[in-house]
């Protein structure tokens, strides 16, 4: 085996008598690592997506979110809080109702989202941050103000600051609906608009409107109940043993959920097509190796009389199909070597200097340009795919010199 490898070394680095095979060599050892940077350079631009997503979720989502798993809403919200509150490593925990309603202001309405939450709220998201006009402030010890959507805010034309009240309109939970008076089946309430929030995700910007929890209690008539927990961790604890530690104290009634899993349909699609991406670019580079058969073919061909004279010296039939196995290891290993060096210096040029940038109104877009986030398990995938492919092409390129007879060797 070390002989087969010096004598396919030296086939790699030597000049080729034919021009013809220079060039295909060239071209396939070029294929495999501009596909194999290409790899490197798409995983780390959908890591770097789903890591743009996730850091703007993470503003508004807590940590952990504690939710009934039957029915809607917890029965006893404030006894699960104070459970929660005395669990090791939880740093605040706060109820909070969802539910849906129907706004309306100044003739224009629209179906939305309200989010009642209580003083406080803050501790366990970052609503401040993401305000885009007006306050966060819910109640000034006059009123009451919501904070809401931009997309509510431009469907219901209402801006922070109108003497005019936005009308919330929900369904009675109990009682019959009297036909004579449609309107007797609604519960409606009033309140300012405060402020405007934008966190550049439809989830939240299309019909979120946050109202504060007496507001959303008397609305819906939850004198007790919510929809769920919200929970903050202590700085320096473990996500994961203090949801364990949740679960634990509340049973199977409940279910503890991060932020992944709160996100779970968001995080599961950026997956698919980051892989789906890395799919396809894998047929791209299946087809490149074509190109290392081919000229491994020529190669072959080439160094007949070479290989000729191997076997009057008395190599055997695996010694001459070993050469040309690691000449296809070589090429394949160079290849992708090469190739992830070149993507990888590519991805910390595009972090570091923002060479390619998104199409659009910087001023409306989170990041200028595109995002990137290397991750040693992609480099390993992409790597571990090519030695595969290295792998199947040196059974490929021992098949063909196993077809090649000593007679027609010697004949050539």
């Amino acid at each position: 085996m070390r002989l087969a490898r010096k004598i396919a070394l030296r086939y790699f680095r030597s000049k080729k008598s034919h021009s013809a095979v220079n060039i295909i060599s060239l071209i396939s050892v070029s294929g495999i690592v501009v596909t194999t940077a290409a790899l490197i350079c798409v995983l780390s631009v959908f890591n770097g997506f789903r890591t743009l997503i996730m850091d703007r979720l993470a503003l508004l989502d807590p940590e952990i979110a504690v939710m009934p798993v039957q029915g809607k809403v917890i029965s006893s919200a404030d006894s699960i809080v104070y459970v929660i509150k005395a669990t090791e490593g939880v740093e605040s925990a706060v109820a909070v109702i969802e539910e849906q309603a129907l706004a309306v202001f100044a003739g224009y309405q629209m179906p939305v989202r309200i989010k009642g939450i209580p003083e406080g709220y803050n501790e366990v998201s970052c609503l401040d941050s993401v305000i885009v006009e007006g306050s966060s402030v819910m109640n000034d010890g006059v009123s009451e103000y919501a904070v809401i959507g931009v997309g509510p805010a431009i469907n219901l034309h209402v801006r922070p600051g109108f003497l005019q009240m936005l009308q919330i309109y929900a369904p009675r939970r109990e009682g019959t609906v009297n036909m004579s008076n449609p309107m007797g089946a609604f519960v409606v309430d009033s309140l300012f608009v405060g402020g405007i929030f934008q966190l550049q995700q439809v989830k939240y910007d299309s019909d979120l409107i946050y109202v504060p929890m007496d507001f959303a209690r008397s609305l819906f008539d939850y004198p007790v109940e919510a929809s769920r927990v919200e929970v903050s961790v202590a700085p320096g604890a473990d996500v994961a043993k203090v949801m364990e530690a949740i679960s634990s104290r509340l049973g199977t009634d409940y279910a503890v959920k991060n932020r992944l899993m709160q996100q779970a349909s968001a995080y599961r699609l950026v997956n698919v097509e980051k892989w789906m991406s890395f799919l396809l670019l894998t047929f791209i580079l299946i087809i490149a190796t074509f190109n290392v058969i081919s000229s491994l073919s020529l190669l072959i061909i080439e160094k007949d009389e070479s290989i000729a004279t191997l076997r009057w010296l008395g190599a055997t039939e695996n010694q001459v199909k070993g050469i040309f196995a690691w000449e296809s290891w070589i090429i394949t290993a160079v290849g992708t070597i090469l190739g992830i060096l070149l993507g990888l210096c590519l991805c910390l040029g595009q972090k570091h200097f923002g060479w390619i940038s998104l199409g659009g109104d910087p001023a409306t877009l989170i990041v200028n340009a595109y995002p990137v986030e290397i991750q040693a398990t992609d480099v390993l995938v992409v790597l571990g795919l090519a030695m595969l492919i290295g792998f199947v092409t040196s059974l490929v390129t021992r098949a063909i010199v196993s077809r090649r007879t000593p007679w027609e060797m010697k004949k050539t």
